[in-house]
């Protein structure tokens, strides 16, 4: 069983049981969240795909914890004109975990 939902402005394709990380979300640690733009639900054989969303379908997970990306660095550099430029940046992430998918 799986399904695919919306969270946080991106598409995910999830499972019970299953941990993801998305961008970081305004809940706490242990949270129950509740997901209802689900864009496609499949258990066994059948396969329902909405439009734009399945009626009634919902995914539940759980909040695990806050953290942070890996560094990613930035450089720019113009060749014989003596310009650099070095940004690094790490992006906030919440890991979860799903629950159950209905």
């Amino acid at each position: 069983m799986y399904a695919i939902v919306n969270i946080a402005g991106q598409q995910f394709k999830v499972s019970p049981g299953q941990q993801i990380f998305v961008h970081r979300l305004d809940a706490g640690e242990g949270a129950e969240l509740e997901f209802n733009d689900v864009y496609l639900l499949e258990n066994g054989q059948q396969v329902k795909v909405g439009a734009p969303t399945v009626e009634g379908a919902s995914v539940k997970a759980r909040v695990l914890a806050h953290v942070k990306g890996d560094k990613v660095l930035v450089f720019k550099k113009k060749r014989r004109k003596g310009y650099q430029k070095m940004n690094g940046h790490r992006q906030l992430f919440t890991q979860i975990e799903i629950q159950s998918i209905q």
